[in-house]
């Protein structure tokens, strides 16, 4: 990510204007345990001017990648990344601004879902805490939203009420620092903010201070209490951006943006602390050209790790030791589009789908189950500059 003061602004001015040890998973396509493999629904974030459309809905079959556009909804200006609640009654956005009622702030909006079309219907808007909102995710229990304010270098928890409706932040906590690029930390730029698998921590990823910084959770009482130490520091001028767990919970991945890497950690779920055990390259071996990671994932099967690669624009996916959490590299992947800003696996890990914001196309892959191995399956579809992808089972009426 660009600093708003730089590429981002200039982006968002313009949209205002096979391993032992590991089970296999199914195969892909056909059907599971005897039943048709279920669709899915994705819903897409975009960068989008005020009065645009701005979250689309597709369906995705996952025997073909095809995607298919169901509806299209206005909610309001650049609802960049988007968060489900659980049961998928409720949708949030960060809608990733500067400004919001006269006061230097983005704000999150609340939607209801509807059962049968998976439309959305406005519930309401509170101010995000802080400028440039670029992360949204809830706790295990839907009571509380956590948001990265990249802009504001500031990290915010929202109470949910149980009809869905946002309230205004119960705590906001501005980071402190620096790193040493002159062109990207000068400031804090908090970019992600994720709970921890027992949803005891919360843990924000800070681009501007080379920072994982940790806080304690209390999502029933609306508590977001910082820890006394950082929950890990990455290397000067990593630029650390997105952080996710293993679904074993005692290993996590840290993308960090701009030295174009991976970090694997051993997380210390007593402590709410971190421990790296190496670093890896996402690019391939030879590459000179300018370029920034963006978004990380985990397959649900725990076996591989994906990553995205903005400049050569790729998806690198590593292999998962099964006794150590340590990453080999398997392959780099074309997206079939320029700035793979976000990308999303389907809740059974056949099919991954990737955002390519500046090309304004989502494009999918299918996975090998064994090798974790992306193939293009030749289906895409055409969103306006799209940022974040959700992918959930098809509850709609067919």
């Amino acid at each position: 990510m660009a600093d708003l003061s730089s590429s981002r602004r200039e982006f968002l001015k313009l949209a205002g204007l096979g391993l032992a040890g590991w089970p296999v998973a199914a195969a892909a396509g056909g059907t599971r345990a005897g039943r048709p493999q279920p669709a899915y629904l994705v819903y897409v974030g975009t960068y989008a001017r005020p009065d645009a459309d701005s979250i689309f809905l597709f369906r995705l079959d996952p025997k073909t990648g095809a995607l298919t556009r169901l509806r299209a909804e206005k909610a309001g200006e650049n609802p960049s990344f988007l968060a489900l609640a659980p049961g998928h009654r409720y949708l949030y956005a960060a809608n990733e601004v500067s400004e919001y009622q006269g006061a230097p702030s983005g704000f999150v909006s609340a939607f209801a879902i509807d059962p049968r079309t998976g439309g959305l219907t406005p519930l309401n808007q509170q101010p995000s805490g802080g400028a440039g909102p670029c992360y949204l995710r809830l706790d295990g229990t839907g009571r509380a939203a956590l948001v990265a304010n990249y802009g504001g270098g500031s990290v915010s928890l929202l109470p949910v009420a149980p009809t869905g409706p946002v309230q205004p932040p119960a705590a906001t906590h501005p980071h402190r620092g620096a790193g040493p690029n002159p062109d990207r930390q000068t400031a804090p730029h908090a970019h992600c903010i994720i709970p921890d698998p027992a949803g005891r921590f919360a843990f924000a990823v800070d681009l501007g201070t080379d920072q994982v910084l940790g806080y304690q959770l209390d999502a029933a009482q609306g508590r977001l209490t910082p820890l006394a130490a950082p929950a890990f520091t990455a290397r000067p001028g990593a630029g650390p951006r997105h952080l996710t767990f293993h679904p074993n919970g005692r290993w996590a991945y840290l993308i960090n943006e701009l030295t174009s890497s991976v970090s694997a950690l051993a997380y210390d779920a007593g402590a709410g602390t971190f421990r790296e055990l190496h670093t890896l390259s996402a690019l391939p071996a030879g590459f000179t050209g300018a370029n920034t990671c963006a978004d990380i994932h985990v397959a649900p099967n725990g076996r591989f790790v994906y990553a995205s690669n903005r400049g050569h624009d790729s998806l690198v996916v590593f292999a998962v030791a099964p006794g150590s959490g340590r990453l080999t590299v398997v392959q780099h992947m074309s997206t079939q589009g320029k700035t793979p800003r976000n990308f999303a696996l389907d809740p059974s890990g056949t099919i991954l789908l990737a955002a390519n914001q500046n090309s304004n196309t989502i494009v999918t892959f299918r996975i090998n189950a064994q090798t974790g191995q992306l193939t293009p399956t030749g289906r895409s579809a055409e969103v306006p500059a799209p940022v974040c992808l959700q992918v959930v089972p098809d509850f709609t009426a067919k």
